[in-house]
């Protein structure tokens, strides 16, 4: 059987991403490794996500794929974005980063936002192959469903009237940015 090294240390990501590629492959974490993370040095998603690709190839003959992604806030000035992870890190949880979120929207009209997520898949000996998925929505006024991870439960994609956070995980699965963004992989990739 195939392997492939899904990057990231993120439970939630891990399980999205391997939802979606084909049963053929053997799905490998860093943790079942002991890979540690590289530092995200990068000032856009698809340059940490291809730091990331390029890092974790190094550690196995096989391909590699890997995300970066995060939410972005208008009014926030398209913020937390590429520091989403590093603000629940800053404020000791997701929870309490989307609290300190909330309350950063509290006057705010436009509530506009979207999640952004950047795969890049390397073969050993190859090149990387970036690709990158967008959903539009907007912030609710609290935080709503405990369904997802990240900032699911404040995130209302477009056209629908619920959170990430309290949809059904295959129906987020079959809709999210990082969905989105495999689609795209997936006509240049075939096999996955």
């Amino acid at each position: 059987m195939k392997k492939i090294l899904i990057g990231t240390h993120n439970k939630g990501k891990y399980k999205e991403i391997s939802y979606l590629i084909s049963k053929k492959f053997r799905k490998i974490s860093p943790n079942k490794l002991k890979i540690k993370s590289p530092k995200e040095t990068g000032k856009t998603f698809a340059s940490n996500s291809k730091l990331k690709a390029l890092y974790f190839s190094k550690y196995v003959a096989y391909p590699v794929i890997s995300d970066d992604s995060g939410l972005c806030i208008k009014s926030l000035n398209n913020r937390p974005g590429i520091f989403s992870a590093r603000l629940a890190k800053r404020k000791g949880s997701f929870f309490k980063a989307m609290e300190y979120l909330l309350k950063k929207m509290k006057r705010k009209k436009n509530r506009s936002a979207f999640f952004i997520c950047s795969l890049s898949y390397k073969i050993p000996k190859g090149k990387i192959i970036t690709v990158e998925g967008k959903i539009m929505g907007k912030i609710s006024n609290k935080i709503l469903g405990n369904k997802g991870f990240g900032y699911d439960s404040i995130f209302i994609p477009e056209s629908h009237s619920i959170t990430f956070g309290q949809m059904a995980k295959r129906k987020k699965i079959n809709l999210d940015h990082r969905y989105l963004a495999f689609k795209k992989l997936k006509k240049k990739i075939k096999i996955l």
